[in-house]
């Protein structure tokens, strides 16, 4: 039975692929050397500003970063050098299914870069297409089995966009998809993939507005042996206030470990940055002082939890 951490875990996800080199350079397609050295360039900022984080007081050990191999040039390198965990997606960007970025070779990729745990992004809707979401899973379990065989943890990022009938029995109002219907479709969602022997060490899921979704959903991802298996809370680019909600509401459940956040934490001041408004030390440290944050509200939660109980 796989395991996963038995500590924190809090993760500055920059992966981000096709849709960072679209939204923050403009390009289209694949970039050329010049292109990929500008986007590299950028990331390597993010990463500075975990560096800041670290040097302020983050621990190394319960602190990581998920990049990806194309634009993160030599991060993956300084985050080990760091003492950091690294984390890598094996997926191909910007896919409404699931599909390995290198294909056959990608184990090649990750025992190359040997990372702590190698991510998926999958989207899935157990109400939602039955062919694909079958052959999502026969992909996910030709992933798994290798990672098993391994010895390697996979982190899970689990992603349920609502069907249009979904969308439609709450009067087209996306919050309450969110509220009243996302949480038990994302716990049947788990229940599939773990059907299928689909062997996940960290589910990486989105936050849910109630403790006790929390709870259903740690409950799931544990059932049937899995009594180590962890969920981080991701931050969907949300706002501050959305994401601390989220994880006020995790923090206290045994099972949660953390969170793997992104845009909520580098989008404003990377985009200051490229835009020429903020130098690159003011960038890095503005990512530092927000990862911190969301640290900061992570553990004040749950120091709370425990001191009421």
């Amino acid at each position: 039975m796989t395991t996963g951490p038995d500590s924190k875990l809090y993760i500055l996800a920059f992966d981000h692929r096709g849709s960072f080199q679209k939204k923050f350079f403009g390009i289209e397609g694949e970039p050329d050397g010049e292109q990929t050295a500008i986007i590299a360039d950028a990331k390597h900022l993010i990463f500075e500003g975990m560096l800041q984080a670290i040097g302020a007081g983050a621990d190394p050990s319960v602190t990581g970063v998920l990049v990806d191999e194309q634009f993160g040039s030599t991060v993956p390198a300084e985050a080990r050098e760091k003492g950091l965990k690294l984390a890598m997606p094996a997926e191909r960007s910007g896919q409404d299914m699931f599909e390995l970025q290198y294909g056959e070779d990608f184990g090649e990729h990750i025992e190359r870069f040997d990372p702590d745990f190698t991510k998926v992004l999958v989207r899935y809707n157990p109400e939602g297409d039955a062919a694909g979401n079958s052959e999502q899973l026969a992909k996910l379990l030709t992933l798994s089995d290798w990672l098993k065989a391994h010895e390697r943890k996979l982190l899970f990022e689990l992603l349920v966009p609502a069907e249009p009938a979904q969308l439609q029995s709450v009067g087209g109002d996306s919050d309450r998809y969110d509220a009243e219907l996302r949480p038990e479709l994302m716990r049947r969602a788990i229940a599939d993939i773990q059907d299928a022997a689909v062997q996940v060490d960290i589910w990486k899921i989105e936050g849910v507005e109630q403790r006790s979704d929390c709870e259903m959903l740690v409950a799931q991802a544990r059932s049937a042996g899995r009594e180590q298996v962890k969920c981080v809370v991701l931050g969907r680019g949300a706002d501050d206030a959305k994401v601390d909600h989220w994880l006020t509401q995790a923090a206290p459940v045994d099972g949660f470990i953390g969170f793997a956040i992104g845009r909520s934490i580098w989008w404003d001041p990377l985009k200051a940055y490229v835009d020429g408004k903020i130098e690159r030390a003011a960038g890095a440290r503005k990512i530092a002082e927000n990862y911190l944050r969301f640290v900061a509200v992570y553990e004040r939660a749950e120091r709370k939890a425990q001191a009421s109980a």
